[in-house]
C-alpha cells in the first residue's frame, strides 16, 4: 500500500514538473497584417510559408477585408493603439498615416540590412511612399495604364491594332470607326468614374498637373486639364465612349469582357482577368499621348505598425514579401507588375500572349500618383463635382474652376494645420 502511495505521488510530481516544462517553454509569437485584394493571396501565403520556415516560432495571421471596409477598420484598430503588424497602403491614404505618426520609419532597418536596397525599386514607389525623406512603405506591387484592346473587334472591322505612335486623334479616329451603336459597341471607354484610370492622364497628356510639387496649387483650373476633359467630352458626345449614367450603371471592366468596348485605358492588374476570360483576343498597347507622353504610375507598399510590438520580426517578413523571392513570386503569379526591377522579365513571361512590356516602360516614362497631406478630402469633393458636372450637363469648364478653388483651399488648410 505505502509502495502504492508512493508511486502515485511520484507520478503526480512528475506531471506537475511536465506541465511547468511546458509553461516554461518559449511561446509562439503572432505577427498580424491585413490587406484588401485575396487575388494576391498565393503570393502572400508563399511568402509567409517561406518566413515561418525559416522562423518556426511564429505564426502570421492575414486578414483580407473588402476594400470598402478596410479603411475603417484599419483607422479604427490602429488609433485605438491596436491593429495589425503589417498592412498594405495606398498613396491616397498614405499621408493621413506616415504624418500624425502612425507608421514605423523603415530606415533603421535598412541602414543596418545590406539586402534592401531602394534603388532596387521603381523611383516612383519610393516617391510614393516616403515622407520627410524617410521611406514608410516597402514597395510591393506597381501599376500603371495602358490600353488594353480587343483584337477580335479590330480584325472584324479590318484595322491595324493601336501602338506606341497613337495619339489622341487615332483614339478619335479609330474609336469612330468601331463605335456600332445598333450593336451597342462603344469604340473606346474614357473612364469618368476613375481618376487614376482616366483623366488624370489626360491632365498630364496635355502638358498640366493635379497639383503641384509643394502641394500649394491645383492644376484642375488650368487650360491643360479644360483641353482634357473637353477630349472627354467629345468622346462622350460622339457616342464612342460610354456616358457617366452608363458608366456608372455598367461595370467597364465587364463590358470589355463582353465585347462591348473595343479599346479600354485601365490597370495592369487588370491583365490577369482579362487573359482568364478572353484568351488570346485581348492585348495592350501603351496608352495614346497628347502633347505629351505621360502616364500615372500607382502600387501598393508595406507598412509597419509604429506600436507593433515585433519590429525585428516584422522587418523580416517585410523583406520575405517584398524582397528578391517576394517579387519573384508577385511576377511569376501575373498578378501585377512587380515593384523591383530585377523580377520585371519574370512577369512578362506570365503571359506570354499579352505585351506586359508596356506597364514596364511606363515605370520608367511616367509621373507619380498626385498626393498631399489631405488627398482623399480634395479626391471626393473633384469627383463628386465631376461627375455631377458630367451628370447635370453644366459647362465642365466651370466645374473644374470651383474643383480648383476648392481643392485650394483644402491644401491651404492642410498647410496650417503642420
Amino acid at each position: 500500500m505505502k509502495k502504492a502511495i508512493a508511486l502515485v505521488m511520484l507520478v503526480a510530481v512528475l506531471s506537475v514538473a511536465g506541465c511547468q516544462s511546458e509553461r516554461a517553454s518559449p511561446r509562439q509569437q503572432t505577427l498580424d497584417i491585413a490587406l484588401w485584394d485575396e487575388k494576391a493571396k498565393p503570393a502572400v501565403d508563399e511568402a509567409i510559408a517561406a518566413f515561418e520556415n525559416k522562423h518556426p516560432d511564429v505564426r502570421v495571421n492575414v486578414t483580407y477585408s473588402p476594400y470598402s471596409q478596410y479603411w475603417t477598420t484599419l483607422r479604427t484598430s490602429i488609433g485605438g493603439g491596436a491593429g495589425p503588424d503589417l498592412f498594405w497602403m495606398n498613396a491616397v491614404n498614405f499621408h493621413q498615416y506616415a504624418e500624425p505618426g502612425l507608421l514605423q520609419s523603415l530606415e533603421p532597418f535598412i541602414a543596418e540590412d545590406e539586402t534592401f536596397q531602394k534603388q532596387h525599386y521603381y523611383e516612383s514607389m519610393i516617391e510614393l511612399y516616403s515622407y520627410e525623406n524617410d521611406l514608410f512603405g516597402a514597395p510591393y506591387f506597381v501599376d500603371a495604364v495602358g490600353l488594353f484592346y480587343n483584337k477580335a473587334l479590330f480584325d472584324e472591322a479590318g484595322i491595324p491594332y493601336p501602338d506606341e505612335t497613337w495619339d489622341w486623334e487615332d483614339i478619335e479616329r479609330v474609336g469612330a470607326q468601331l463605335t456600332d451603336a445598333d450593336k451597342g459597341v462603344y469604340g473606346y471607354a474614357a473612364p469618368i468614374v476613375s481618376n487614376q484610370r482616366g483623366y488624370y492622364n489626360y491632365i498630364h497628356q496635355a502638358g498640366g498637373e493635379i497639383v503641384s510639387e509643394d502641394q500649394a496649387h491645383s492644376g484642375f483650373g488650368t487650360a491643360a486639364a479644360k483641353e482634357a476633359f473637353a477630349f472627354i467630352e467629345r468622346l462622350v458626345d460622339q457616342g464612342i465612349s460610354p456616358d457617366i449614367k452608363s458608366q456608372i450603371e455598367n461595370d467597364l471592366d465587364q463590358m470589355f469582357m463582353s465585347d462591348k468596348v473595343a479599346m479600354y485605358p485601365t490597370l495592369s492588374v487588370s491583365a490577369v482577368l482579362f487573359h482568364e476570360e478572353m484568351g488570346n483576343k485581348v492585348d495592350v498597347a501603351p496608352l495614346p499621348k497628347g502633347k505629351e507622353d505621360a502616364v500615372i504610375l500607382h502600387g501598393i507598399s508595406w507598412t509597419m505598425n509604429k506600436k507593433t510590438e515585433h519590429p525585428e520580426l516584422a522587418w523580416e517578413l517585410i523583406k520575405e514579401l517584398t524582397g528578391e523571392a517576394g517579387n519573384e513570386t508577385i511576377a511569376k503569379s501575373g498578378f501585377s507588375t512587380p515593384a523591383a526591377r530585377s523580377a520585371g522579365d519574370l512577369w512578362l513571361e506570365s503571359i506570354p500572349d499579352m505585351d506586359l512590356h508596356v506597364f514596364i516602360a511606363a515605370q520608367e516614362t511616367g509621373v507619380a500618383y498626385p498626393v498631399s497631406k489631405n488627398t482623399m478630402e480634395w479626391q471626393r469633393m473633384e469627383q463628386t463635382e465631376i461627375q455631377g458636372a458630367f451628370l447635370s450637363g453644366e459647362p465642365l469648364d466651370d466645374a473644374l474652376d470651383r474643383v480648383a478653388t476648392e481643392m485650394e483651399r483644402i491644401l491651404r488648410q492642410g498647410q496650417e494645420s503642420e
